[in-house]
């Protein structure tokens, strides 16, 4: 698989302009940056988020974490993160670890780090372990049109300690 059906279908019915870019296997978003020498501030990594009720996909640059309490704080919600368990079952189309960062196409609100506003290009997960989606700015805002974004994540730095998910 080279790149989930559902992604696929919803880029193609949208008519964003995009490029598949192969890499070797990865497992993880940093991963796929450093195999596809690219700058992991442009690779977009899916977070999945959970409150009892409803999940939430938050999209961060793949060199950051996300600082759940500013998630909580802006929806005025509970959070955590969702189990691997509940992420295969969401994403069945998608190899555990590729989730592309499209959410909407799986009925999931998505909130995007406003970080994404300033890259010239943005890369997804394609679904699997070996590709990544290349969308131009244009084309990612075009896709994150009416979801929510927000200052939610920071750089990796373990003197962020337990405030950072």
């Amino acid at each position: 698989m080279s790149m989930s059906p559902r992604i696929a279908a919803h880029l193609n019915k949208v008519g964003v302009n995009f490029d598949l870019v192969s890499h070797a296997h990865s497992r993880n978003s940093m991963q796929s940056a450093r195999m596809a020498k690219l700058p992991p501030s442009q690779i977009a990594k899916a977070v999945i988020l959970h409150d009892g009720d409803r999940y939430r996909m938050c999209v961060i640059p793949a060199n950051h974490r996300l600082i759940l309490e500013r998630v909580n704080a802006h929806m005025h919600g509970n959070y955590r993160l969702a189990t691997e368990r509940e992420v295969a079952m969401l994403f069945d189309d998608c190899e555990i670890g590729a989730v592309p960062a499209l959410g909407q196409v799986y009925g999931m609100p998505v909130s995007w780090e406003v970080e994404f506003n300033h890259a010239n290009d943005v890369y997804l997960e394609s679904g699997d372990h070996e590709h990544l989606i290349h969308l131009q700015h244009g084309a990612f805002m075009e896709l994150m049109n009416g979801q929510d974004h927000l200052h939610m994540s920071c750089p990796q730095d373990d003197r962020f300690g337990s405030i950072v998910h």
